[in-house]
């Protein structure tokens, strides 16, 4: 079985030997970014460098960023331990170009990646474009050889990223996985989309447009890309599991905590061990990014997360 830290190093070693800039995590705390209570997404860091605030000395970049998603927009805390797949701490794996390659260059590397590096069956991957986007539409249907029916055209503001009411924007491209037909759900677009059967893996966005004030959106003179895949969800996928806390990260703190407790990780004691492992994974890393417990702002946060992983133990 591979590890999740052999993923994370051979997502970075594939990107770096297609000619992209390794770029270590930056911290969890935003760096001169009030708008942010914490980095929740791999292209964070980059921000400046897609609004052309900022110049790198290299054009295509790839990073394993930490991110937690607890308070704020994009808060996940009290869905945690409840789903398979939500976490306040995560790894987000992204592949960046800044005004260098587009669309083809894009899907490529994705799809050699998936299929090729990592073997995922092609059969079992479904795709996701903005509806108007002929043009990634055709490069699904050229380069990866998908049916028509694996080629979800959606029209809702899922398929479409924008930074802001103003700024970069353009559509995207959602790689899903299939984990079989006995799991409930369906493919994107149907009914039965918020099922677990399949799940989205890899967001391909690719920065097109400058959104204007007045409403015009208007080509920007240097498209780029922005993707984003997590490292959790792709480790269950290739260890075989549907469930990231059954992956090889979790399944070690969910393991010592059983061991600790002496209570076993079933039936309603399951949610409680899977807090605590999630709660630890994000309480160690902002505590070591120099975030401290308070009553407000960052701190409080912190706070949040600690007193659910203790209330959750005193359970058990």
């Amino acid at each position: 079985m591979i590890s999740t830290n052999d993923i994370r190093r051979s997502f970075l070693e594939f990107f770096a030997g297609n000619d992209h800039e390794a770029v270590s995590s930056a911290p969890l705390v935003p760096h001169n970014d009030p708008t942010l209570m914490f980095v929740n997404a791999g292209m964070v860091p980059f921000k400046n460098v897609f609004t052309g605030l900022e110049t790198r000395s290299y054009q295509r970049a790839a990073s394993a960023q930490k991110c937690v998603r607890a308070g704020g927009k994009h808060n996940d805390l009290d869905n945690v331990g409840y789903t398979a797949r939500h976490h306040t701490f995560f790894e987000m794996l992204g592949n960046f170009s800044f005004g260098d390659y587009f669309k083809e260059q894009a899907i490529h590397h994705a799809w050699t990646l998936l299929t090729r590096e990592w073997q995922l069956p092609a059969d079992r991957l479904t795709v996701t474009v903005y509806h108007t986007d002929d043009e990634a539409h055709d490069l699904w249907r050229k380069m990866a050889g998908l049916p028509e029916e694996r080629i979800v055209r959606i029209a809702t503001s899922d398929n479409f990223w924008s930074m802001g009411d103003t700024g970069p924007c353009g559509p995207c491209s959602e790689i899903f996985f299939d984990h079989g037909d006995h799991i409930s759900g369906g493919p994107p677009g149907s009914p039965d989309e918020d099922g677990d059967r399949f799940v989205e893996i890899w967001n391909l966005v690719f920065m097109q447009f400058d959104q204007r004030a007045d409403g015009k959106r208007v080509e920007l003179p240097r498209p780029s890309i922005d993707t984003g895949m997590g490292l959790e969800r792709i480790a269950a996928v290739l260890q075989g599991v549907h469930d990231n806390y059954n992956t090889d990260t979790f399944r070690t703190l969910i393991d010592s905590s059983v061991n600790l407790i002496g209570v076993a990780a079933e039936g309603a004691q399951r949610a409680s061990h899977r807090v605590i492992a999630d709660h630890l994974r994000s309480t160690s890393f902002l505590l070591a990014d120099g975030v401290l417990p308070s009553n407000e702002g960052r701190g409080y946060v912190l706070r949040r997360i600690m007193r659910r992983a203790m209330r959750h133990a005193h359970l058990l």
